[in-house]
């Protein structure tokens, strides 16, 4: 299997790998190719930007959750038909879960055979670039270092200096640079990058990323070094069925600007499996959609729009009377918190959400988690019977108070070098928790949902 592809990765974190990817997508996307983008990591952000730019959404490739079989399938399937593959890293090239290289950019770029094209912060830089270059290139000689991006470029004679020294002295090709612009960054939030769905104009901002890019870098070495990775091994899928079921149950997804962390594999594993995906928003609708048998409501950032989520009272109460007929509902992180009795903002001032969880959710000043877990299951739910093992990830600023004790919960977590701890909430047909789940790494999870919610819509049907 023949498939166009690099690694798009980065000394470390901050350098502007995100711009670039983006850029990138946009520059080829306007060129004519079909450009397939993916996300090393558990990341949401950025794959909005590289959806908005390719125009073909993006995916996660995270071994961490997947295993190298995983990603390879989830590669597979999303590049075809693509002429380019563009792969954007997580963190540094290097940096994976604690000291070793689980997660890493370059242990996805062994597993997929992709050539590696570094991003380099050039700010403050001459020479000692090619110390590091050469360092990276050195590190793990199974990763094929094949090409230089400099970003934050001073100009054209600093890049000249730049290409220079790294070319002589790394044997690194440059293929071209970004030249350091204000204007060109991507908004940033406290949960990192503003979301794509929330900026305005954002078609004119993608179109300066691609003029830029296109003048300054080396569109068709880069082109040439996607089309020298070598041929992919087929491979029977372990993940997604070999034919897709036909609609079942009608599954609602709340996706709109305060809600839509979802991975886009595991949307597509649910409907592989049956699911017909029906999109709702609790922002804009006045109510559930008819006939829905289950709700799935993702993360995201509730806590910008509360007065609007406040408002929706009509949307409110259509979910409090589905709770109440017993249609599964399974929310993580930002849904968990909107079914809360209150969010309270960064201000103090606090806003009445669903109240499906007695509990008030309390935005902090400081990040309240962030990494991946491992989650054993405490209370038997419409994801998982008690005793099952999952891994997910978690990143928030917010915690939950005031649920009475016996309310059961939901997972107990464990992060490497702690204790477990509690988290989630199980009431009924309900899962609430901060848990992050990727359906693809854990399809009994996705199947037991499912059958959930033909159970209930069943149980509507007959009686």
């Amino acid at each position: 299997m023949q498939v166009p592809r690099l690694v798009l990765a980065a000394t470390h974190s901050g350098t502007g790998k995100t711009t670039l990817a983006t850029a990138l997508a946009a520059a080829f996307y306007r060129a004519g190719l079909v450009v397939q983008p993916f996300k090393v990591g558990p990341d949401y952000i950025d794959p909005g930007y590289h959806t908005a730019a390719a125009g073909r959404p993006s995916r996660n490739l995270d071994s961490f959750f997947l295993g190298p079989e995983g990603v390879r399938e989830l590669f597979a399937r999303a590049a075809r038909g693509a002429d380019l593959c563009l792969i954007e890293g997580v963190m540094g090239l290097y940096d994976g879960k604690g000291a070793g290289e689980k997660g890493s950019t370059a242990e996805v770029a062994k597993i997929l055979g992709a050539p590696v094209v570094l991003v380099v912060d050039a700010r403050s830089l001459a020479r000692s670039a090619a110390a590091m270059v050469l360092g990276y290139r050195l590190f793990d000689p199974r990763v094929r270092l094949a090409g230089v991006i400099l970003n934050r470029v001073g100009g054209e004679r600093h890049y000249r200096l730049l290409r220079e020294a790294i070319e002589g002295e790394a044997g690194v090709p440059v293929v071209g640079y970004c030249p350091r612009r204000e204007e060109i960054s991507l908004p940033q939030r406290h949960l990192g990058l503003l979301p794509a769905v929330e900026k305005e104009a954002l078609a004119p901002y993608l179109e300066r990323l691609a003029e830029i890019v296109s003048s300054t870098v080396d569109l068709s070495r880069l082109l040439e070094i996607a089309r020298d990775a070598p041929p992919l091994e087929e491979q029977a899928p372990l993940i997604f069925p070999r034919q897709a079921a036909p609609p079942a149950v009608r599954l609602g997804v709340v996706r709109d600007a305060a809600f839509h962390f979802y991975y886009q594999d595991g949307l597509d594993l649910l409907a592989a499996m049956g699911a017909e995906l029906v999109p709702v928003s609790a922002l804009d609708d006045p109510s559930l959609p008819a006939d829905l048998d289950g709700l799935y409501i993702g993360g995201g950032y509730p806590e910008m729009f509360l007065e609007r989520l406040a408002g929706n009272r009509s949307f409110m109460e259509s979910l409090r009377r589905a709770f109440e007929r017993g249609m599964p509902l399974y929310a993580e992180c930002g849904g968990m918190m909107y079914l809360c009795r209150a969010i309270v903002d960064f201000s103090g001032r606090e806003y009445p959400m669903v109240g499906l969880i007695p509990g008030i959710c309390r935005m902090a000043r400081r990040r309240e988690a962030l990494g991946y877990v491992e989650a054993r299951v405490l209370t038997g739910n419409i994801l998982a019977p008690a005793g099952t093992r999952l891994v997910g990830h978690e990143f928030h600023y917010s915690y939950v108070e005031g649920v009475p004790g016996e309310v059961p919960r939901a997972y107990l977590l464990y992060r490497e070098g702690e204790e477990g701890r509690e988290d989630g909430y199980v009431l009924g047909n309900l899962l609430a928790s901060y848990l992050h789940l990727h359906f693809a790494a854990c399809p009994e999870a996705a199947r037991r949902f499912l059958a959930c919610c033909r159970a209930y819509r069943e149980k509507r049907h007959s009686g």
